[in-house]
């Protein structure tokens, strides 16, 4: 069973980057389509990218489209979400999520595990 931690959230202006991290162990992360999504407060956690497990297809929410990108390195068990020209309303807890099955999805009850998830909180 895979266990995910994430790490880079914090805190960034309007306009700015930055760059999460999720960290895989006691499992092959290549195993895996990964995920990305956030959880602001009072609403529903959302889908923002996806990633096959060979890291040849990505999909991205349209709110996220052009600025953000997924990516993976099978190598080190690591998957990163850069964001770039980030906005008020991205501002949430970011979540990174691990999928069995053989198809991308993007819903978050398609996933089997999760991560805690990382603060990002965005200042104007």
């Amino acid at each position: 069973q895979v266990q995910l931690v994430e790490s880079g959230g914090g805190l960034v202006q309007v306009g700015g980057s930055l760059r999460v991290s999720c960290a895989a162990s006691g499992g092959t992360l290549r195993s895996y389509h990964m995920g990305w999504f956030r959880q602001a407060p009072g609403k529903e956690r959302e889908f923002v990218a996806a990633i096959s497990r060979s890291g040849g297809r990505t999909y991205y929410a349209d709110s996220v489209k052009g600025r953000f990108t997924i990516s993976r390195d099978n190598a080190t068990n690591t998957m990163y979400l850069q964001m770039n020209s980030l906005k008020a309303e991205d501002a949430a807890v970011y979540f990174c999520a691990a999928r069995v099955s053989a198809t991308v999805l993007f819903t978050p009850d398609a996933y089997n595990y999760w991560g805690q998830g990382t603060q990002v909180t965005v200042s104007s």
